[in-house]
């Protein structure tokens, strides 16, 4: 059994931070989000791996390497455009073989990882299988809709009017049929093709699609709402550790992780909290749910509930709260400028303005 991870998305939900950085790389406690999906496909006992890229295939490649570190054998599969799931089955074609495989989107997280749901699929064998799970709004996701035996009998790409509230999760196991009609697909109406009209074509030809509704946490961490509340959750298990210097003026409560080259020097740090190699903390408090990656400086501010990328730089500000701060940033205080009000308005205008 192979793997297929999509690594070449643009991230439009995540811009600005995207705009130079590959959302897969974004990281979660201090580790990007591709990492733990790579993790999870080696803990099901999966080597061979072909993650397709796109534009940012260089800084995917640069941090995935040819993945022995994380015990797999890499192959990059070139997308020219994003055009849809399917098309990058497509693609890979013949890296796939005639190997069984499972399609996990890089940009996902699933708590737990996924070596139960290959375990079922090894041993059932359906043409394709899907992990399900209950949403709020369907109709931002693929929605399957189940009959009273709890198989699946259609498949819709973003409803307008879902037939059901369980929503499509980035992970999907398929054996070489699926080849055979994704060859067949034609664009649908956002140009894309879609896996959901693919599975739906497999349950149309009598083939078996199983599906498993999760009761884990998953999140599409597309946009920084999901990256803060992921950050959140793996940010739960950490354990303290102390490597690098903490002076004495300051207080750490609870699970933080100070790693080795970083100094925190009169500061108070409420976990859980991770704090990367070579970042300097003074004079500040740094709150729950926080990750600060290597190289950064934190000097007489707060900042909880948030992400802060490598060389990031914060100084002499108040308190910064759910941010998700990129690479390289530097936040300091604005100048100094008389408070006034300047105002167009219109005939027969009422302004009420607070002293």
């Amino acid at each position: 059994m192979k793997a297929l991870v999509l690594a070449g998305g643009s991230g439009t939900r995540l811009r600005p931070i995207t705009h130079t950085s590959a959302k897969q790389l974004v990281p979660v406690a201090n580790k990007p989000v591709l990492f733990y999906g790579l993790e999870s496909i080696a803990a099901a006992g999966i080597v061979e791996v072909g993650v397709v890229v796109g534009d940012t295939q260089a800084e995917i490649e640069a941090a995935v390497g040819d993945g022995s570190a994380f015990g797999l054998e890499v192959t990059y599969l070139r997308q020219e455009a994003p055009l849809g799931l399917a098309h990058a089955v497509l693609i890979a074609r013949d890296y796939l073989g005639e190997d069984d495989f499972v399609m996990y989107l890089g940009d996902n997280f699933i708590v737990g990882g996924i070596t139960s749901l290959v375990d079922r699929f090894r041993a059932e064998r359906a043409a394709a299988q899907i992990m399900l799970t209950k949403v709020s709004d369907p109709r931002q996701f693929g929605v399957a809709e189940l009959d009273a035996a709890g198989r699946v009998i259609g498949l819709e790409e973003k409803p307008a009017r879902p037939r059901s509230d369980l929503a499509l999760v980035g992970v999907y196991m398929f054996t070489p049929v699926v080849h055979d009609v994704v060859r067949e697909l034609k664009p649908s109406a956002r140009g894309e093709l879609e896996i959901t009209d693919a599975i739906q074509r497999l349950i149309d030809l009598g083939h078996p699609v199983d599906s498993v509704v999760i009761s884990g946490y998953w999140k599409d961490t597309g946009n920084v709402t999901d990256m803060l509340e992921v950050n959140r959750l793996v940010l739960e298990s950490v354990e303290r550790r102390l490597d690098g210097d903490v002076d004495a003026g300051s207080e750490l409560i609870g699970r933080v992780v100070v790693e080795a080259g970083a100094q925190v020097s009169g500061s108070r740090i409420v976990g859980p909290v991770v704090i990367g190699p070579g970042t300097t903390v003074r004079d500040s408090y740094i709150g729950p749910f926080t990750s600060v990656a290597a190289g950064c400086s934190i000097a007489d501010s707060e900042i909880e509930y948030s992400i802060v990328l490598p060389r990031a730089s914060i100084a002499g500000v108040g308190r910064i709260e759910a941010s998700l701060i990129g690479h390289d940033v530097e936040v300091t205080p604005a100048p100094p400028t008389p408070r006034a009000h300047r105002l167009v308005l219109g005939d027969h205008s009422k302004v009420q303005i607070s002293p």
